[in-house]
């Protein structure tokens, strides 16, 4: 391993919210343990892009700066390597980042009342877009069959069918039970929004972070053959540690679609991300796939690691397979509690993790961890959740 994994930078007083709430409920913690909630990394960010910015600001004036073609070129580049996606400079839109693309699309194709399709468990910013702006948070559930969720389509075409559901947003891969949904299935949801002309915003924000075995699939390679209306959210924020930095590359092929996006952008004041942002994804793209290669490496060996941990010293106690992203779906029914009884006693032994409730249906009984971080530090959350389940066992 070239880069430095294994250092855990303390983020307190920094302005990190995940910290700062750990912090303040359990201010004297060891100096190993840091919170598992929020999906950033407890890595340092890829020397390259440290570096590169440096160099940036020797350089350069930190005036009103937009995209520059090399941005373009390494956006363009980057997704036909990774993805085997060819996109044209034009169809990119340049945003602060993929929740703020959420609520933007809701504004631009639905009116108030309209709903729009989600499949929970789902990232809880889907349904807080939705309904913040008055519309209706329209939910398909996926099918949970011993931790491995699929999609309902019967449901979901029944759905789309109906006039008032306008939109669709997609999350692939899936935030938080890490399915990397296959070519087939993303075409038959692409075939049932194109029949029912359901606009589908995907959120391919953990495209890059796949795992051994698994491959991404963009949306527009999977739906040739019935394309509905389209856009593709992607940033290199997870990809690179980069969040605080709001910087998304949003793809719109269609003319019409991505008019309606930039004339929202446009009421509301929102400039395309600024120039550090822009460099650094510019950076990201073109100098450290090496870096993300060992990354996506030390998450699989943390995950592995967890799973094997879980089977020997927590039965009963089961995950699903993570296929993508860096968060880990855990299902605690077996420690016998309730949802607000099990958040809390996880956070008695200092696991400051997402509590499924969060992410809606399907969530009941569920945390999410977060994979992103030095092994040592995951090891001994290992260990703390041990504790909590012997606590609930023996109780």
């Amino acid at each position: 391993m070239i880069h430095d994994f294994e250092t855990l930078v303390s983020r307190k007083n920094t302005g990190s919210g995940k910290w700062d709430e750990m912090t303040k409920e359990h201010p004297n913690l060891p100096e190993n343990v840091a919170p598992l909630s929020i999906a950033d990394m407890e890595l340092k960010n890829p020397p390259e892009i440290v570096e590169g910015l440096k160099k940036y600001i020797d350089t350069h004036i930190l005036g009103y700066t937009g995209p520059t073609e090399e941005y373009f070129d390494a956006v363009c580049g980057w997704m036909k390597r990774r993805n085997d996606w060819n996109i044209k400079k034009e169809e990119i839109v340049s945003t602060h980042g993929v929740v703020t693309v959420l609520a933007v699309s809701v504004l631009a194709y639905t009116d108030p009342g309209d709903g729009v399709i989600t499949m929970p468990p789902v990232y809880y910013p889907f349904r807080m877009t939705i309904e913040h702006n008055n519309r209706k948070n329209v939910e398909c559930p996926l099918i949970n069959t011993n931790e491995t969720y699929t999609i309902d389509f019967d449901l979901f075409e029944k759905l789309c069918a109906e006039e008032k559901n306008k939109m669709f947003i997609f999350c692939n891969p899936h935030n938080p039970v890490g399915r990397v949904w296959t070519e087939d299935e993303i075409a038959k949801l692409g075939a049932i929004c194109a029949k029912h002309n359901v606009i589908v915003v995907s959120d391919e924000i953990h495209s890059d972070l796949i795992m051994p075995g698994h491959k991404h699939v963009a949306f527009a390679n999977a739906c040739k053959d019935a394309l509905p209306k389209y856009l593709v959210c992607t940033a290199p924020s997870k990809t690179f540690n980069l969040a605080t930095l709001q910087t998304s590359n949003i793809v719109i092929p269609d003319e019409e679609l991505r008019t309606k996006f930039q004339s929202i952008l446009q009421q509301h004041f929102t400039p395309s991300a600024g120039a550090l942002g822009l460099e650094a994804c510019r950076l990201g793209y073109t100098e450290c796939e090496g870096w993300l290669a060992e990354v996506i490496d030390l998450i699989y060996k943390n995950y592995k690691n967890f799973c094997k941990f879980i089977d020997v010293n927590c039965p009963g106690v089961t995950y699903s397979d993570l296929q993508g992203t860096y968060l880990m779906w855990i299902d605690c029914t077996t420690f016998g509690l309730d949802d607000e009884a099990l958040d809390k006693l996880l956070r008695k032994h200092d696991l400051f993790c997402d509590a499924g409730t969060l992410f809606s249906q399907g969530g009941t009984m569920h945390t999410r961890v977060n994979l992103a971080g030095p092994e040592k530090m995951l090891n001994a959350a290992m260990q703390r959740f041990k504790d909590a389940y012997d606590e609930a066992k023996n109780a």
